[in-house]
């Protein structure tokens, strides 16, 4: 199965060019011949440890580095947020889909998916705000807002089996 499925910061990686060519994120650091991390003012990230990321069910790891020395550094402003030395996290399995999401959905079949999902969820979202008045959850709690999304998902398709139903009495 292909990646299609757009990913949070998806539009901004892909159509904001001065953030994806930021050379202050870590992505875009520069590999040098022993594969180390060197920044823009070319100091060297050394691996400190491999951490689960938090929320992650599926055992992902996220890779910490921390520069050498940030001390007196001419991008410091820019760079780091902090008075330490910066520290970065990278999870290179998510870099890797990030990409191939990337590549498959410009491409001319991407394209056309991405047209078509947009058709199909606007249709449905649009029957069920404006003609059914279902505009917010009212419900608190993951069960519950689970459970009121399911009876008005129900709703819908019981609307659309109905108008179906119809129609074919209609015919016949």
């Amino acid at each position: 199965m292909e990646k299609y499925m757009k990913f949070p910061m998806f539009r901004k990686e892909t159509e904001d060019k001065r953030y994806h060519n930021d050379p202050f994120r870590a992505v875009n650091f520069r590999i040098d011949k022993e594969g180390k991390l060197r920044c823009p003012n070319d100091k060297t990230f050394h691996f400190a440890y491999r951490q689960f990321v938090r929320g992650n069910q599926y055992g992902r790891q996220e890779e910490v580095y921390i520069c050498e020395n940030c001390s007196g550094c001419l991008y410091a402003i820019q760079c780091k947020k902090t008075d330490k030395n910066r520290t970065i996290r990278i999870n290179r399995e998510l870099t890797a889909m990030h990409e191939e999401v990337i590549q498959n959905l410009e491409s001319i079949h991407g394209a056309l998916l991405r047209m078509n999902r947009s058709i199909q969820a606007e249709g449905t979202f649009g029957i069920m705000k404006n003609n059914r008045w279902y505009k917010r959850i009212v419900r608190r709690g993951i069960d519950s807002v689970r459970m009121e999304l399911f009876l008005v998902s129900i709703g819908h398709n019981l609307y659309k089996y109905h108008n179906k139903r119809m129609r074919l009495q209609k015919t016949a």
